[in-house]
Order: C-alpha cells, then sequence, then structure tokens
C-alpha cells in the first residue's frame, strides 16, 4: 500500500498494491494492520456502496457529528469520481480548506476522510460506483451537510458545477457560516 500526503496533512490518499495476470488482479484493498502503520488506526464499522447512473451526480457535502462522527475510506470500483474533503474542525489551522482528489477504477487510489470533514463527490462518467467503509453506524439525529456550492469554499467541481444531478436533501443545505460549529 502506498500513502500520499495532501495539502490537508491528516487526509491521506492511498493506493494498494495490484498484481494482476492474464485471469485479471487481485488487491488487498483494506488491511487494518497495514493502515495501523500508515497512520490510519480506526476501526471500521459499515460497509456502503452506491451508484450513480448518470454523469455529474453530485453527493455531498456529508458528515455526522458526535457522538457519531464518521471517518471514511473511498474507493471507486467502476467509473470515476471528483472526491472532495472540507475541514470543519473550527480549532483546526486547516479550517474551511479543501482537498479534491479524481479516484477512479482505473487509478486505484483511495481517500481516508478523518472525522471533523465534510465529505461529497461527483461523479465523471455514467454508471460509477463508489464503495466507502464508515467509522460509525448512520445515525439520522447526527447527520447534516453544508451547500456543495458555497462560494466561501470555493470548491471547482469542474463541469458539474452548471448543472449538477443533486438529491433534494443536498439542494438544502446551509452554507458553511450557518452550519454552526460543527467540530
Amino acid at each position: 500500500m502506498q500513502i500520499e500526503p495532501t495539502a490537508i496533512p491528516d487526509v491521506k490518499i492511498l493506493t494498494p498494491k495490484k498484481h494482476g495476470d492474464a485471469r485479471g488482479f487481485f488487491s488487498e484493498t483494506y488491511n487494518r494492520r497495514t493502515m495501523a502503520e500508515l497512520g490510519v488506526d480506526v476501526e471500521f464499522v459499515q460497509d456502503n456502496h452506491s451508484l450513480s447512473a448518470e454523469q455529474h451526480v453530485l453527493r455531498g457535502l456529508h458528515f455526522q457529528i458526535p457522538p457519531h462522527a464518521q471517518a471514511k475510506l473511498v474507493r471507486v470500483v467502476r467509473g470515476s469520481i471528483l472526491d472532495v474533503a472540507v475541514d470543519i474542525r473550527r480549532k483546526s489551522p486547516t479550517y474551511g480548506q479543501h482537498i479534491a482528489v479524481v479516484i477512479s477504477a482505473d487509478n486505484w487510489k483511495q481517500i481516508y476522510v478523518p472525522t471533523g470533514f465534510a465529505h461529497g463527490f461527483v461523479t465523471l462518467e455514467p454508471n460509477t460506483e463508489v464503495v466507502y467503509k464508515v467509522t460509525d453506524y448512520y445515525a439520522p439525529e447526527c447527520d447534516r451537510g453544508i451547500l456543495w456550492n458555497d462560494p466561501a469554499l470555493g470548491i471547482d467541481w469542474g463541469a458539474a458545477d452548471k448543472n449538477p444531478v443533486l438529491s433534494d436533501k443536498d439542494k438544502k443545505h446551509p452554507k458553511f457560516a450557518d452550519a454552526g460549529v460543527l467540530f
């Protein structure tokens, strides 16, 4: 497993090794011991899988507040996404900043998003499937979001900026400044 630093040190890009031959490939996409050695020492309790049928489906920016905050390990098994993590930890030196990285079935990268971050992604091609692990169970009472296109965040969603495919819920999230103290 290779690890790449990002502009926000707590967010990490991980690329598992892929062993291929004429039959296809094998990859160990998660190993708790290896992850701990790389500085990601968390216990994942749930796996989620989403399919976005259209290009420019935008999901986010989502997070859960304590006591059910979630860290995530995100990967793409078909298609590609622009994945975004926004630091919403008030006392963090990178508060309000974000990182954006392309993750695809082809590049085999994963992104580790720790607790205290809002997370979202936009699909770059149709029929994109995203699989991600989380460190706490879904808790609707702790479920929150930030408006995906809040100018204060300055996120460049690429072509999806003009006309993303959004859920009704994601259209109604508050702006970052109106979300209150979160972490």
